[in-house]
């Protein structure tokens, strides 16, 4: 297992992570399973955003005897009440169901506490004045979460958030279809079919935008809905008219800036282990681009995918690294002293580029990275 930075929080964290979707599979066992397996392979990360207090329990149970072996990331603002789900800002319903998720996990701390689903700005504002962060900033402030995190579908709202400093850790909804798709406070237009019906045209500024702020301002992303909860595996059902691979689908999201793990969405044993086997897979099988590049209803023509299939350059330049230093740069707007040290310690800089245009060739998305290798030159000045 390869283990990443969380952002700036200090913790080292899987790049393969659970999701909780079948902890509640054939009566509850999935639960230990799951967890056996996650031990045994390395992973160390899991979102717990569910509220049902049988699911919370059980995850107590398997976490009896290797607490510390597993770094969690559990909800704020996620109730249970009428034997159901709901989301609640009412602070009263919002503590005791917090301070109910610790009992039952059987943990006097949470590593992230992550601010459950937050999709306006309107409700975001009142997150952020009232009492929800509040309460949020108290737990912190204990000591019962070590970190606050928020979760959002919609990167006017996350990318908000972020620029408030209060957030920590982002999980978000990466994949190459959500991408292509503009903000929406209804989460469900990133599936809707009619968004799809004519052809689209690189990733949403907005949603790149993200990405980039919360690399360079330490924000670490968790990744949800990487398989579009598992759309993106079936090409009937694919928004792009193809299927993907599930290591296509990892290897996307992990290679967007700042993403730290995938949450990998599996509902028996056999689907997490489809997803761990990304781990020792060739590079072959999880390379995206040529996918990407025949899809029939979504093009990232002249988009950059950090894909490195321009790879090698004559002059030893790394472009993908040198291109998500330049987009950085961009998206910040003036020039971060983080990004401008990363680009200082590459080996070749931008102004080496000797203009043969060779990386041109191999690009399956014809980006112009002779022109970004000017630009990137003339910004950071070598």
């Amino acid at each position: 297992m390869n283990y990443r930075n969380l952002g700036n929080t200090g913790l080292k964290v899987s790049e393969i992570g659970m999701g909780c979707e079948g902890f509640k599979e054939d009566n509850y066992k999935n639960t230990m399973r799951m967890f056996d397996a996650a031990e045994k392979h390395g992973i160390n990360y899991f979102d717990l955003y569910t509220s049902d207090p049988e699911i919370r329990a059980y995850v107590g149970e398997a976490l009896r005897g290797r607490r510390d072996k597993f770094i969690i990331q559990s909800h704020i603002c996620s109730v249970w009440k009428d034997g159901q789900y709901v989301r609640s800002r009412n602070i009263e319903e919002v503590k005791a169901a917090f301070e109910d998720s610790l009992r039952l996990l059987q943990t006097d701390y949470i590593d992230v506490g992550m601010i459950h689903y937050c999709d306006s700005l309107k409700d975001w504002e009142e997150i952020e004045r009232g009492p929800v962060m509040e309460y949020a900033l108290e737990l912190k402030g204990s000591g019962v979460i070590k970190h606050i995190g928020l979760s959002s579908h919609n990167p006017h709202v996350a990318l908000n958030a972020v620029e408030t400093g209060y957030i920590e850790v982002l999980m978000f909804s990466v994949n190459p279809c959500y991408d292509m798709q503009p903000a929406d406070e209804d989460v469900n237009q990133l599936w809707n079919e009619e968004k799809y019906e004519e052809p689209l045209v690189n990733m949403d500024p907005d949603r790149e935008k993200l990405y980039e702020i919360c690399q360079s301002k330490g924000v670490g992303i968790t990744v949800m809905k990487a398989f579009g909860g598992g759309d993106l595996l079936n090409a009937e059902l694919s928004p792009a008219g193809k299927a993907l691979t599930v290591n296509q689908c990892i290897h996307y999201a992990l290679t967007r800036p700042a993403v730290s793990t995938v949450l990998a969405g599996a509902h028996s044993l056999e689907q997490l282990e489809e997803s761990l086997a990304y781990e020792t897979a060739p590079d072959e099988e999880k390379d995206y681009a040529a996918a990407f590049a025949s899809f029939p209803k979504i093009s990232w023509k002249g988009h950059c995918m950090y894909c490195s299939h321009c790879a090698p350059c004559p002059a030893g330049i790394s472009v993908a690294d040198v291109t998500k230093f330049l987009n950085l740069a961009k998206a910040q707007g003036d020039m971060p002293e983080t990004v401008r040290e990363h680009y200082e310690v590459l080996e070749h800089h931008a102004g080496e580029c000797i203009r043969c245009g060779a990386c041109e060739t191999r690009c399956p998305f014809g980006v112009s990275i002779r022109e970004n290798m000017k630009e990137a030159a003339e910004i950071f000045g070598k």
